[in-house]
C-alpha cells in the first residue's frame, strides 16, 4: 500500500522520472538487490534528473528544425575532403559557443557542408545550448513575411536570443537590398554575444559579390569572419561517389 502511495504522489507532484525509476526497481531490484534508503533516495533523484534534461533536450532538438538527423559521432572521415578529426573533436566540446565565436564551413556542392553544420548544431544542443537552423533564402522569406504581418520583431528576437544560429547555403546568388539590410540586422544583434555557423561554396573572400554592397558587405563580413573557425573542404561530391559505388551482389556461376 505504501509503495502505490509513494508512485501516486510522485505522479501528483509531477516527477515522473522518479515515478518510473521507482516502478522499475520494485519489479526488478528489490527482489535482488538489497539497497540502503540513501542510495535508493540518490538513485531516484538521478532518474529524475536524466528524465528532466532528456526532456529539454528534446525541446531543443524540436525547436531548432534541423534540415537532417547529424551528430559528430557519425561523420565520415573516408571521403577525402580535407576535414581534420582532431579538429572536429576540438570544435564538438562546443567551446566556442559561450566564446560567441562562429564558424565557416565552406567547400564545393555535396561534400557535406550541411552535415557538418547541423552535427554541430545537434552537438551544442547535446551540450545545454539552443539552436535554430535555417537555409539563408527560406530566412530571408521568413524575415520578408514577419515584416509584411508586423511580427518582425517577434522573430528577430528569437534569432538574437538562439545561442547558435545555423545560416546554410549562403551564396547561390546576390542579395537583394532589403536581404542586405536583414542579414546585418541579423548578425548585428548576435555580434559578440552569440554564436553562428554559416555554410557556403564560396570563400569570404568572394562574399562581397554576392552581397553586392562595398559597405553593407565590410560590414557583414565583419562579424562573420572575425574570430572565426575555419573548415575549409575540398574534393569530389560524397554525393556523387556514393552514387558511383557499385551495389554488392551475389556472384553468379561464372564468377565463382
Amino acid at each position: 500500500m505504501l509503495y502505490q502511495q509513494t508512485l501516486e504522489k510522485l505522479i501528483a507532484m509531477r516527477l515522473p522520472g522518479m515515478a518510473e525509476a521507482l516502478a522499475r526497481w520494485k519489479d526488478t531490484q528489490a527482489k535482488s538487490v538489497d539497497i540502503n534508503p540513501l542510495d535508493l533516495v540518490g538513485l531516484l533523484a538521478e532518474a529524475e534528473w536524466l528524465y528532466r534534461e532528456n526532456r529539454k533536450l528534446k525541446g531543443r532538438l524540436h525547436k531548432a528544425a534541423f534540415r537532417q538527423q547529424a551528430a559528430i559521432e557519425d561523420i565520415d572521415y573516408a571521403h577525402h575532403r580535407g576535414l581534420l578529426k582532431q579538429v572536429v573533436l576540438e570544435l564538438s566540446s562546443s567551446g566556442w559557443v559561450p566564446a560567441a565565436k562562429n564558424l565557416i564551413i565552406t567547400g564545393p556542392t555535396g561534400i557535406g557542408k550541411s552535415y557538418l553544420a547541423c552535427a554541430f548544431g545537434h552537438k551544442a544542443c547535446r551540450d545545454g545550448y539552443t539552436v535554430v537552423y535555417r537555409r539563408v533564402s527560406r530566412l530571408f522569406d521568413e524575415l520578408a513575411r514577419a515584416r509584411a504581418d508586423g511580427s518582425i520583431q517577434i522573430l528577430q528576437r528569437r534569432l538574437a536570443k538562439a545561442q547558435v544560429l545555423i545560416l546554410d547555403d549562403f551564396g547561390p546568388q546576390p542579395l537583394t537590398a532589403s536581404e542586405r539590410r536583414d542579414l546585418l540586422d541579423v548578425l548585428e544583434d548576435r555580434y559578440g554575444v552569440t554564436a553562428t555557423i554559416i555554410t557556403s561554396q564560396l570563400e569570404p573572400d568572394h562574399w562581397h559579390g554576392v552581397i553586392a554592397d562595398e559597405t553593407l558587405a565590410d560590414s557583414i563580413c565583419d562579424r562573420l569572419v572575425h574570430n572565426a573557425h575555419r573548415l575549409k573542404l575540398r574534393g569530389e561530391s560524397m554525393r556523387k561517389a556514393k552514387e558511383a559505388k557499385p551495389a554488392l551482389t551475389k556472384p553468379t556461376k561464372s564468377e565463382k
